[in-house]
């Protein structure tokens, strides 16, 4: 297997991700660390027992999941930090004790919750303690683990709620709750801090997570990385591509962008600076395919998981359907590598282990049946959480035909590092429940929607560029998970809307209205019966549809519109907001993937922020794609059609970006490839538009490459 190579930097230390921010002198003491590892071993333990043969309530499992996860961010992140001893031993202590009160507010909500309903739900002096407690601690853990942007926006939340919401004026307005009534929804009610995001954080994160840390400490990390280099290392540019390849299938596993640049990075930022490309692009590379391993299934940074659970559709349409716009990302950003490996005049890496791509495989095929297995689980049937179950013994099992076999210390070394992988996410998305209840109590999230759709008139486009400023201002103090619920919770319902209307006007403008759907026109708007029996400009379909009342808007689309077509439409519009809520990864000024890669390419933050920003331009043209094109909604034939000419749309785009097609760009080419890739990217639907733009294209490709110097010089890695 291949190592970093030696000049490869550590790791970037105070990243805002998963474990980084745990205290290594606690790690690393001989009583704490073990006292941690072996906490952190028993709750995998009792959550892997949670997700098959558990029959508690899912408040109560929820509570539990709080309870622990708070414990172990009590003791593993401490609340201040300083060099002095004896600070040190005063504060572990604080921190154990707010712990073990994060534990008590669960069992304590299992213990005494009958209670609270026998006194027909009146607040005894325990219930008020206990439920400030739970929300206070939560916060803090939050703060430890996030930073200070989340805790104030909840406290923001439950005062509005509470208190401050009566004295705003206009359609924000709230009468506002009693304490008790927000501490109940809040923790000992369900609908908070214990409502259906922690309960997707116990089930589907918390597996596919384990999961994803029992196959790297199989050695599937160490696989994927050669896989990847034997696959596309020798070729001018290979080493980028590597970085490419490798974060697209380490990130489809692994959940984090940060973790993913990271662990990856390490290896091919110093390979892509070794073949010649510019530091700052070799970081701007590994930063934009590492958020893309967010985009890539089964895991998605825990957003299929959330999306399942909003949109009611099952996970496996979610991933199925997710797969196609994945690889048309990864691929973008490999057309930017292959541009600047022709502008840098990037040499070719040969691999010093001698290894080649069909013995990389040969040696590690066995890597690839856990992921076999859970597909092979989740198309049989079985649920998501006992297909990760089942993928996560195959580990283990697969592991046996390797030469170096999972032992029992591997096996508790994943158990505890998958635990210690999910607390940071597992903290987040019980907060945000306290965020969406407030969200859902108040109505906000419908009046949200119908200011977004007032002040873009109605106009798909301008609402998903307004989404998309509201994701990035969201992101500068939100993970992209926590971004993604709080916008689908409020911008979903307006997306989905303009989607299916858009829908609707197209059948109107065909002429294909269904009968059941006239008969609604008939009942709202009879004047316009008669136009709709027969082809029509949109602009007169627009007109007819503002003629039905809004009350009547909703039946409309549901009579007009097939039940896939109305699923789609909301998937789309979650997808929409999904891919857009990932741009603070890597958008200046806070974008904590590309702090990382800049770590390790030792470039600086803000520069490489900016040229990781242009290189993930697939993250703003793709979710176009979702709202105008059957990209995910189409039958195979249509989904492929779409991907392929958005292929090369894409790669005219970049090639005008970069000013570089196979050799530099005169001004006017340059200027023409903008057009021309969006000629082939719009969805006018007609097929020999896009067959122009992609002959045009293409020759001008072949032009240019036969303008091209000789072959590269090759180097060794």
């Amino acid at each position: 297997m291949s190592n970093a190579p030696n000049d490869a930097p550590e790791a970037p230390a105070g990243i805002r991700e998963e474990s980084v921010k745990e205290a290594p002198e606690r790690l690393d003491h001989p009583v704490i660390g073990r006292v941690i590892f072996v906490l952190a071993i028993g709750i995998a333990l009792i959550h892997l027992w949670f997700n098959t043969f558990s029959t508690l309530s899912e408040l109560w499992t929820s509570a539990l999941h709080f309870g622990l996860f708070g414990l172990l961010c009590a003791l593993s992140m401490p609340m201040i930090r300083s060099e002095r001893p004896g600070v040190r031993r005063a504060v572990f202590g604080v921190d154990l004790l707010l712990g073990l009160a994060a534990l008590g507010c669960a069992l304590y909500l299992i213990g005494f919750e009958d209670a609270l309903y026998d006194r027909g739900v009146n607040f005894s002096t325990g219930d008020w303690v206990v439920s400030i407690a739970a929300i206070l601690l939560v916060l803090e853990f939050a703060r430890r683990t996030t930073g200070w942007f989340i805790p104030c926006l909840c406290i923001v939340a439950l005062t509005y709620v509470a208190w401050w919401g009566q004295y705003v004026d206009g359609v924000f307005n709230f009468p506002g709750l009693s304490w008790e009534t927000v501490l109940y929804r809040s923790y000992i009610g369900g609908q908070g801090m214990l409502g259906s995001i922690a309960r997707i954080s116990w089930t589907y994160v918390f597996m596919f997570i384990l999961f994803g840390a029992f196959l790297v400490k199989s050695g599937a990390g160490d696989f994927i990385v050669d896989l990847a280099r034997c696959a596309a290392g020798r070729f001018v540019g290979g080493p980028g591509f590597v970085a490419v390849f490798s974060s697209g299938l380490m990130g489809s596993v692994s959940g984090s962008s940060v973790a993913n640049t990271v662990s990856t990075g390490v290896i091919t930022i110093p390979l892509m600076r070794k073949a010649g490309f510019p530091a700052r692009f070799a970081g701007g590379v590994e930063a934009a395919a590492s958020t893309g391993g967010q985009l890539m299934p089964p895991v998605m940074g825990a957003g299929a998981f959330i999306m399942a659970s909003y949109t009611q559709v099952s996970y496996l349409t979610i991933i199925g359907v997710a797969a196609l716009p994945a690889f048309l990302y990864f691929l973008s950003v490999a057309m930017f590598v292959r541009i600047e490996a022709k502008r840098s005049n990037a040499v070719k890496l040969e691999d010093d282990t001698g290894e080649s791509f069909g013995t990389v495989l040969r040696n590690g095929w066995h890597y690839l049946l856990p992921l076999v297995v859970l597909v092979v689980a989740l198309i049989y049937g079985f649920t998501p959480t006992y297909a990760a179950g089942i993928a996560i013994v195959s580990v283990v099992v697969a592991s046996w035909i390797a030469r170096k076999p999972m032992t029992l210390r591997d096996i508790l070394d994943a158990l505890a590092q998958g635990s210690r992988n999910i607390m940071t996410t597992a903290i987040l998305l019980i907060t945000v429940g306290l965020i969406v209840n407030v969200i859902s109590t108040t109505g906000i999230g419908n009046i949200f929607s119908l200011m977004i759709t007032d002040w873009a008139g109605g106009s798909l486009l301008v609402t998903i560029v307004l989404v998309a400023l509201a994701s990035l201002i969201l992101g500068m103090g939100l993970p992209v998970t926590a971004a993604y619920i709080v916008l689908a919770t409020l911008s979903a319902p307006a997306i989905y809307q303009l989607i299916a209307q858009s829908q609707l006007l197209d059948l109107m403008a065909s002429g294909n209205l269904p009968e059941q759907a006239r008969a609604i026109f008939m009942l709202t708007a009879p004047d316009s019966v008669e136009a709709l029996s027969a082809p029509m400009d949109r602009a007169l379909a627009v007109e007819l549809l503002g003629q039905v009342p809004e009350n009547f808007t909703s039946q409309l689309l549901e009579q007009a519109l097939s039940p896939h077509a109305t699923t789609m439409a909301l998937v789309a519009a979650h997808m929409i907001i999904f891919w857009l809520s990932q741009d603070s990864n890597v958008t200046p000024p806070v974008c904590l993937t590309a702090f990382a890669a800049a770590a390790i390419a030792g470039t600086p933050p803000m520069r490489t922020g900016l040229t990781a920003w242009k290189i993930a331009k697939g993250l703003y043209i793709v979710p176009l794609l979702f709202a105008y094109s059957p990209l995910i909604s189409g039958t195979p034939m249509e989904m492929l059609k779409v991907f392929t000419f958005a292929l090369f749309g894409m790669y005219a785009i970049i090639a005008g970006l970069e000013g570089y097609l196979e050799h530099p760009l005169k001004w006017w080419l340059r200027v023409l490839m903008f057009p021309l890739g969006a000629l082939m990217l719009w969805p006018h639907g007609l097929i020999w538009i896009d067959l122009t733009g992609l002959v045009v294209f293409l020759s001008l490709m072949l032009w240019s490459t036969r303008r091209t110097a000789g072959p590269g010089v090759t180097a060794t890695a």
